[in-house]
Parts: structure tokens; sequence; C-alpha cells
């Protein structure tokens, strides 16, 4: 598996589309940082822009490498190599490179603006973080997609639409049910419908670290209490965890049985 990881890895970071997702950090932390000249605000600014941004990169490259692919993997699969071990390897290639141009983009401004001199550094590595576990989130979702559809456009469609879903449609849903059944309590609901979305789940674990969760209204009293404590961010962020493993699983499964 490390071959395979380390051939996809390198092939990704060679890639021009990898050297633009990094500049692109990079010149989003350079930016942020000279017209606010504050990490805090900067870290808000850039919260707004990972939690939608890092899942759509990571579920577009994820079918794009998968598909571009695709010929080298039927060579590898008439080698005597096992399955699971050809797309575990690509799937963490391609979720490390993009988490290390998360890393290096975002990181290299913030270190020379002064980030281990400042009391933001902790909200700053909790940013990274959740970046990284939406990285290999939506990586790992993207290739179950393209390896339950043989047809490109399909898949890329489906792609599209779980992120659409999970960024979009399932806040307008959520925020609907609490709306219509604002009568009777929602604490439990809330929380539990703030598990199934990782990208909902995110938001808040950043939130409730910047004291901000007060802009979320009565839920964020609700999640303050719970994912405020040890408890509720160990649980948050097993239930994290549990999203890359589950996808991963279901990969390993999927690629065992399919006739390729």
């Amino acid at each position: 598996m490390f071959k395979i990881l380390k051939y996809s890895f390198y092939d990704l970071i060679r890639s021009r589309w990898s050297f633009v997702y990094l500049l692109f950090y990079l010149m989003l932390g350079s930016v942020l940082l000279f017209l606010n000249n504050d990490l805090s605000k900067a870290v808000i600014t850039l919260m707004n822009v990972i939690i939608i941004l890092v899942p759509l990169i990571g579920t577009i490259f994820g079918v794009m490498y998968y598909y571009n692919s695709k010929e080298f993997t039927e060579l590898l699969l008439a080698q005597p190599i096992k399955r699971s071990t050809i797309f575990i390897g690509q799937y963490l290639g391609v979720a490390l490179s993009l988490s290390l141009s998360l890393i290096i983009g975002l990181g290299i401004p913030f270190v020379l603006y002064g980030l281990f001199q400042s009391n933001e550094i902790w909200d700053f590595v909790l940013l990274l973080i959740t970046g990284l576990f939406l990285t290999l989130i939506f990586t790992a979702l993207a290739f179950n997609i393209a390896l339950y559809n043989e047809n490109r456009i399909k898949g890329f469609s489906y792609a599209i639409l779980a992120w659409l879903f999970m960024a979009v449609i399932y806040d307008g849903l959520f925020l609907m049910s609490l709306i219509a059944f604002q009568s009777y309590p929602l604490d439990s609901f809330s929380i539990t419908a703030t598990m199934f979305n990782p990208i909902d789940l995110s938001r808040i674990l950043i939130l409730l670290k910047l004291d901000i969760s007060a802009l979320l209204g009565y839920t964020g009293a609700v999640f303050q209490k719970f994912f405020g404590t040890g408890f509720g961010l160990l649980l948050s962020t097993s239930a994290l965890s549990v999203w890359v493993l589950l996808p991963v699983f279901n990969m390993y499964r999927k690629c065992r049985k399919k006739d390729f």
C-alpha cells in the first residue's frame, strides 16, 4: 500500500492543480492578514471559506483522480496486488496531498505573521484539523461515488450533488425542522442532526472554540452546553473519525466485489 500511496502522492504533488490549490490558500491567508491585521478575524473568515471549499475540492479531486487514473488502475489490477491496497493507497495519496497543500498554504503566511507568539494558535490548529478531517471525509466519499458509477458524467454529478446536499440543502432542511417543531424540545434532535453532517459538525466546533456561539441563538446555547464539554469534544471528534472510517471501509468492501 505504501508504494501505491507514494506514487499517487508524488503524482499529485507534481500536478499543476496541487500548486494552484496551494497558491490559492497562500494568497488567501496573506490577503486576509493584510486586510484584517488581526489573526482572530482572519481565522473567522477562513472558517467560512474552509468549511465550504475544502469539501468541494476534496470531492472534485477524488472523482477526477479516480477516473483519470482508471487505465493505470486496471494495469495494477492485473498484477498480484490486493485490490484494497490499490484503492486505499490511491485514496490516501490524494487526501494527503490535498491536506499538505492546505497546511503549507495557510501555515506559511500565519507563521510569518507571528502565529506562535499569538493566543490564536490553538484556534488556527483546530481550523486546520477540521480542514484535514473534511478532506479525508469528502475524498473518501468521492472515491465511493466513483466506484459505484462507471459513467464519468454520473459520477461527477452525484459527487457535486452530495457536496451540495451537505453544504447547503441539509442546513435548509435542518432549519425548517427547527421552525416547524419549535414548540417541542429539540435539544437532542439538534445535536443528533449535527452529527449526521460533517460540515455542520466542523462549523459548530470552530464557532464554539472562537466563543461566538451566541450567533446561533438558542441552538448555540445547546451546542455550547454539549460540545463545549470535554465529553462533547471527544464525541464530536469520534463522530468525524467515524465519518472517515465508514466510507473507507465501504471502499474496501466494494473494491473487493466489483467486477473491473
